[in-house]
């Protein structure tokens, strides 16, 4: 009987599948509802406010416009009192942490606390995207069903990765952008094929769902794109192309510049979110493009009506306007303002090579268009989400060419200048590598100092060889010696390899110096490395203990490193860390249970 039931048992793959569409069709539903939650606080908050407090009417009644995103950002209060540090800022940098470098146990109460905070952030004004948040509410819901199937942790992260897929998909009504979204940016490129049939699967149904509410419809309907003159087109997008990475890279820059600095300021946490809605709303009294998602304004610059000394004006400001939003404390992504900053660039550019060339080039709607897609690549280092992104949004597949060129030449282009995107610079301040994974994360946490044994013998250059031989006979472990000058600093390494010419010559081993015959090049670490450049050290010249001097100008002998303690201390660490990881499993299963 057991036999003829385990043949109707569904295999490993086809559950992690079967999971992956249920998680992609609740995925779908979640993202209909924060979508609408946008919309809902824009029409209340923003049209309502602008309408009440007669903003139309031009005049001094445009002086109000800040107080419509500044009352948003007081709305934020409650929800950051109730749960700190779960709702005000750019939060996707720490849920890359929470998949990748940790256990992946999202609480539930996050789907909410982002759906909330994110609709009232872009809601009232404030200048964000929905795509980052969007991300995290797909990725939660995956956590939750490893959770209740108590997965292992990479399960974990297929299930995260899955739901972001899923979620990404149904808030672009682009199934492939879905994918490579989770697999270049959540999953950072390392997946295999069973994880990607998941984001398939999940991205997949996540569109059903999308496309049955709201239809087949492109986010950015644009005209028909061609190409005027491939030979004179061609070197223009590469051009502008590398001025797209080099401006993303000042975007970056600037983003973290400002956050840093709203973290500085000496002021109470919540006020800090209102003096940015303050700031983005007295830009946007005259360059009212700037605040919300600005999709509205990109429709206009796709659709060939962008003014050029206007959208050159918004390159800047809505990067300003972005960085101020997020950097003060406000909720949302980076997403759409890459996608707005990408169109005026592309917008602006073209309009100035149009008037320049006008047979030989298409209109400033083309250039705009495939502005989306560079920009977008070269600030989150996702070329390839760049690219089906924009060809799913905008439903033209004639732009593949021009999109797929500028994309990777423009993420060159920033990486070259600037190798973090704009979710990695705080792991790179931490000395993390993301993309290397946790067992490097965890070995470049840890400093040489802490695995060092200061239990260490050295021999001066002074002394001959028979004193060498002496020592090698009381310490029979140790494979060299450090070999230092008359003030204790160290000069070299000797080891039995050095003298074995000379072993059997009682006379030579007696006027030889140590100093003569010891290596002077000697490779060396101080206790600020740490291990994973200590292991790089083992592994690229085949060596089993290094010396670890005081620093690198101050060549005192502090101790010795050995191969076999950087493990010891790595199977500690990750012991330790297991165990804390544990016991916030079991704490947040039982909070959320």
């Amino acid at each position: 009987m057991y036999s003829k039931l385990k043949g109707f048992i569904p295999g490993e793959n086809t559950a992690v599948i079967m999971t992956a569409a249920v998680i992609g069709l609740l995925a779908g539903c979640v993202i209909i509802v924060f979508h609408e939650s946008v919309e809902l606080v824009h029409t209340y908050i923003f049209e309502q406010g602008s309408e009440l407090l007669q903003i139309h009417k031009g005049g001094w009644h445009r002086l109000l416009l800040p107080l419509i995103p500044m009352s948003g950002m007081i709305l934020l209060i409650p929800l950051s009192w109730m749960w700190p540090g779960k709702v005000n800022g750019y939060g996707f940098t720490k849920f890359l942490r929470r998949v990748n470098l940790e256990n992946g146990v999202i609480n539930a109460r996050n789907i909410f606390i982002k759906i909330a905070a994110t609709a009232i952030t872009i809601g009232s004004g404030n200048s964000a995207g929905v795509e980052g948040p969007t991300a995290q509410i797909g990725g939660a819901l995956g956590s939750q069903f490893g959770q209740r199937l108590r997965v292992s942790g990479a399960r974990m992260k297929v299930y995260i990765a899955a739901g972001s897929a899923g979620a990404i998909a149904g808030i672009f009504n682009a199934p492939l952008a879905g994918i490579f979204f989770a697999a270049e940016i959540i999953l950072l490129g390392t997946y295999k094929i069973s994880s990607f049939s998941a984001l398939v699967v999940a991205s997949a149904m996540s569109t059903v769902v999308s496309r049955a509410y709201y239809g087949k419809i492109p986010a950015f309907p644009i005209p028909d794109y061609h190409m005027v003159n491939p030979l004179v087109e061609i070197p223009l997008y590469v051009v502008m192309a590398i001025l797209i990475g080099l401006l993303a890279v000042v975007h970056i820059r600037f983003f973290y510049f400002v956050r840093d600095w709203f973290r500085e300021l000496s002021l109470p946490e919540h006020a800090k979110p209102i003096i940015g809605a303050f700031l983005v709303g007295s830009i946007g009294i005259v360059f009212p493009q700037v605040m919300g998602d600005g999709y509205e304004y990109i429709e206009q610059v796709l659709a060939g009506d962008g003014i050029v000394w206007v959208m050159l004006a918004l390159i800047a400001l809505k990067s300003v306007a972005t960085a101020i939003t997020l950097g003060s404390g406000g909720a949302g992504g980076v997403f759409a303002p890459a996608l707005f900053i990408g169109a005026v660039i592309g917008g602006a550019f073209g309009g100035v090579v149009h008037a320049l060339l006008p047979n030989l080039t298409a209109t400033p709607a083309a250039y705009a268009t495939i502005g989306i897609g560079a920009f977008l690549a070269a600030s989150t280092h996702a070329p390839m989400t760049a690219i089906f992104l924009l060809v799913e949004m905008t439903g033209n597949y004639m732009i593949i060419v021009p999109v797929m060129l500028t994309a990777i030449v423009g993420t060159v282009t920033a990486n070259k200048f600037y190798s973090d995107s704009i979710d990695t610079v705080d792991f790179t301040r931490e000395g993390i590598n993301i993309h290397e994974g946790r067992e490097v994360a965890i070995l470049r946490s840890i400093r040489v100092g802490k695995a060092i044994s200061e239990d260490v013998d050295f021999i001066s250059e002074t002394a001959n060889i028979n004193n060498l031989l002496d020592l090698f006979a009381i310490a029979k472990d140790s494979l060299y010696f450090p070999v230092v000058d008359h003030e204790g600093k160290m000069v070299g390494v000797v080891s039995m390899q050095d003298v074995k010419t000379i072993l059997h010559d009682e006379q030579k081993r007696c006027c030889h110096l140590v100093g003569a015959i010891c290596s002077r090049d000697v490779i060396t670490l101080t206790p600020d490395h740490n291990l994973f450049e200590a292991m790089q050290l083992f592994d690229v010249k085949g060596i089993e203990e290094i010396p670890v001097v005081e620093s690198m100008e101050e060549q005192w002998v502090v101790g010795k490193l050995k191969r076999r303690d950087v493990i010891s201390v790595y199977n500690h660490e990750v012991l330790k860390r297991g165990i804390s990881e544990k016991a916030e499993d079991i704490r947040l299963l039982c909070s959320s249970s």
